[in-house]
């Protein structure tokens, strides 16, 4: 399962971040690494970006790049 399919008000744990090169060192900075636990707190009206709650703060991210990310143990 990857980061843009999770539901809101659901948690997960990241297990691999995907993409190449700029991307993915831009989402590895940003704290998502193998192990963090996120939450999807809200998407915008049409879907398109996602709100997700990290290591204590929030961080928007387009679908796309969301896409790149997998995770596991989806949960409400």
């Amino acid at each position: 399962m990857t980061l843009d399919q999770l539901a809101i008000g659901e948690n997960a744990v990241v297990t691999a971040v995907g993409g190449e090169g700029a991307l993915r060192r831009r989402l590895l900075d940003m704290g998502i690494t193998p192990k963090t636990s996120v939450m999807v707190r809200k998407r915008a009206p049409l879907g398109d970006p996602i709100e997700i709650c990290l290591r204590g703060y929030e961080l928007t991210l387009r679908l796309d790049d969301a896409a790149k990310i997998a995770i596991e143990g989806a949960r409400v």
